[in-house]
């Protein structure tokens, strides 16, 4: 079987995405998925996602883990299919898609996609860190010296540990710059391995801290080792609504895959 792929990247989190609107992909080939997004057998990402026909949206996002299992929602993912649909010719400038945690809204400008995240009713504050979901769980913790920071060994000792165990969670390490500007690094459950950037990561961290007054304003720039996310959101009473995720998506390349 032959299939044609496309391969994105937002600040450096990459994926393959192929456009399964004819519904012939074997999405229920665990290992095929998980030797595709291998760096050394395969083509190399740190996801796979399927663009699929949707009867409430314009699309629908399906979204693998790089070991092959269905993942949550991936930020940088979604931006990534953003542009992939606009490449398609199905989207516009602006739309409304289908991921795993239901309907989200996204705009197309000067190259940048903005992503309106699900609002935030709940973060968790604890000694060490803050823990959220914004469609993925994160925990999130502020560190000294983050460029020489141990993230894979640390990562994974929260990320399988008490409270998280088998399920997992995201795990965010976090360093103030200024006001209004932090750098992450993340170590991501599915990919088991520090990523050059994650979305809903780089969202975690931007509410947590406004939640914990280490910032005052409502657009926070984070810096991951890919480059630059910028955060916009509304503080409520209850939370954070209207939250945009914004950054760059681009392809890199494309080819056919024969399996």
């Amino acid at each position: 079987m032959k299939q044609d792929f496309f391969k994105y990247q937002g600040t450096g989190n990459d994926f393959i995405l192929i456009d399964d609107r004819s519904n012939t992909f074997p999405k229920e080939n665990i290992s095929l998925i998980k030797r595709l997004c291998d760096r050394r057998f395969g083509i190399g990402s740190d996801g796979f996602i399927l663009l699929k026909n949707s009867s409430v949206s314009d699309f629908k996002m399906i979204y693998f883990n790089a070991n092959g299992n269905l993942g949550s929602l991936c930020g940088n993912g979604a931006r990534c299919t953003v542009a992939f649909a606009k490449y398609l010719g199905c989207i516009s400038d602006n739309t409304t898609f289908e991921a795993s945690d239901g309907l989200h809204y996204a705009r197309i400008e000067s190259g940048i996609i903005s992503l309106q995240m699900h609002d935030v009713f709940n973060i968790k504050n604890f000694k060490t860190h803050s823990f959220l979901d914004t469609g993925s769980p994160h925990h999130v913790q502020m560190v000294n010296d983050l460029k020489q920071y141990n993230v894979y060994e640390s990562g994974k000792r929260i990320r399988e540990g008490k409270p998280y165990y088998e399920a997992g969670s995201n795990v965010n390490f976090v360093e103030q710059i200024s006001e209004n500007k932090f750098a992450i690094r993340t170590y991501e459950r599915g990919v088991e391995d520090e990523t050059l950037s994650c979305g809903t990561g780089a969202t975690a961290a931007a509410l947590a801290m406004h939640f914990n007054k280490k910032t005052a304003v409502n657009q926070v720039v984070i810096e991951v080792e890919g480059g630059t996310l910028e955060i916009e959101f509304e503080p409520t009473k209850k939370g954070y609504q209207n939250i945009f995720l914004s950054g760059p998506a681009e392809q890199v390349y494309s080819g056919t895959l024969i399996f």
